[in-house]
């Protein structure tokens, strides 16, 4: 007996390509697994294509010419790449998205974080946004990093290995609790 999973639109986190230097190929398949909606740049989409990968986007000026048919073209406007990404997706109900960049500005996801959940790769580390009282389970020895810089910022199963870094105290749950409404994160991948 086998098993059919249907994937509906919008079930998956859509997948905003932004810069693809040094990420695995192995994660970016994983990203893909379940047909997500791919938006590249004009730089990425060259990339995506010569790895076979189907994009539904291009962030490009409007006479840009696709390597594939049916992509459809969105002009970023006055707004950075990922900032012109993430108002269609928040604007077309998409509940979340990963985003592979090489050039981490953290600004350009401030104002969505509330909008869209979303995941951040860049440099080997996963990013994503927490609320204070945010907490995970993760075994001893991983690190987290704290890129945003809170007044306060009040750890438990977490040890300051320096710069903002941390390490996991034992296997259990770590917790972080600080005083504005949402801090950057980061994982090891």
């Amino acid at each position: 007996m086998s098993s059919h999973h249907i994937v509906r639109e919008k079930q998956e986190p859509a997948l905003l390509v932004v810069g693809l230097s040094n990420f695995s190929p192995e994660l970016l398949g994983q990203l893909l697994e379940w047909s997500p909606t791919v938006i590249a740049t004009q730089q990425t989409a060259p990339l995506l294509h010569q790895s076979g990968i189907k994009i539904d986007w291009i962030i490009a000026p409007k006479n840009y010419k696709p390597m594939q048919r049916d992509i459809k073209i969105m002009s970023a406007g006055s707004d950075t790449l990922a900032e012109a990404a993430l108002k269609y997706l928040v604007t077309n109900g998409y509940p979340a998205v990963n985003i592979i960049t090489d050039d981490l500005q953290l600004k350009d996801y401030l104002f969505f974080t509330d909008k869209i959940n979303l995941v951040i790769f860049h440099n080997n580390r996963k990013i994503y946004p927490v609320n204070s009282g945010f907490s995970k389970w993760k075994p001893a020895g991983e690190f987290v990093e704290v890129l945003t810089h809170p007044h306060e910022l009040h750890i438990n199963g977490l040890e300051p290995i320096g710069n903002h870094r941390f390490k996991t105290t034992n296997d259990g749950f770590f917790s972080l609790k600080f005083d504005q409404a949402m801090l950057f994160i980061a994982e090891q991948l």
